[in-house]
């Protein structure tokens, strides 16, 4: 009777279906994982999460990394995946969207000026944390802003380049920089810096996170998945964490 359950429980765990594996943009690490979790309680295997800059996971798409999903923070690296035929057919869809801030730790007391000189005089004193401006989504956005504003020129030299969004918020919590450039929702998740300073929405093209089922997948949960999150149920989560819903 013993082998036989055991037989039976080695027939149930080899049933069990795989987790489907998401590559998520940093920006969205709180909220992708509450949804992982609604979903999980759904009675689905909780999905497998890697966050990084949507850049970062672009790359790992291309070069064949094994997963499902592709959530991006900006549609140009979605883009890309998509004129290499990396996507399946008809899954890509507009998510979320966010806005763009300058955040400062929480003992300071500076609001950033709106544009031009005054801006750059601000920004340009010391430190600026950003993602990586030629590269990142949100370096992009910031960088795009500031220009638009007036301001590149006098802070360029003081950028500090991270990673992704959340090494640049990083920067500021651990008193690294007096200011990073970060999505709202990151400076939301924080509780060791205040919004200093918002970007008008017209100084930068529109925040836009697409989501996407890869063509190399075969994780009929990951369809399910994808499903889930563009549900009224799955973006009142990230509208929950501080996204606006597309």
């Amino acid at each position: 009777m013993r082998a036989l359950l055991a037989a039976l429980a080695l027939l149930l765990i080899g049933a069990a279906p795989a987790p489907p594996v998401v590559l998520a943009a940093a920006s969205l690490q709180e909220s992708m994982n509450a949804a992982a979790d609604v979903w999980a309680k759904h009675g689905h295997v909780r999905p497998v999460i890697s966050f990084a800059a949507s850049s970062a996971l672009a790359r790992q798409v291309e070069a064949g990394a094994p997963a499902d999903l592709f959530a991006s923070a900006d549609e140009a690296w979605m883009d890309e995946l998509q004129t290499k035929g990396l996507l399946a057919p008809g899954t890509r869809s507009d998510f979320l969207g966010n806005r763009l801030v300058v955040v400062a730790p929480l003992t300071g007391r500076a609001h950033i000026p709106a544009r031009g000189a005054a801006l750059g005089r601000v920004l340009g004193a010391g430190p600026l944390a950003m993602a990586d401006p030629d590269s990142v989504p949100a370096g992009k956005y910031g960088k795009a802003a500031l220009i638009k504003l007036g301001a590149w020129d006098a802070v360029a030299s003081h950028v500090v380049r991270a990673e992704n969004v959340r090494a640049a918020l990083a920067l500021v919590e651990r008193g690294a920089a007096p200011f990073a450039i970060v999505y709202a929702t990151d400076a939301r998740a924080s509780k060791l810096v205040r919004i200093a300073g918002m970007f008008p929405a017209g100084s930068h093209p529109p925040i836009v996170y697409p989501l996407a089922r890869l063509k190399a997948s075969s994780n009929v949960e990951g369809e399910g998945f994808r499903r889930f999150l563009l549900s009224r149920e799955g973006r009142a989560i990230f509208v929950r964490f501080g996204f606006t819903a597309k």
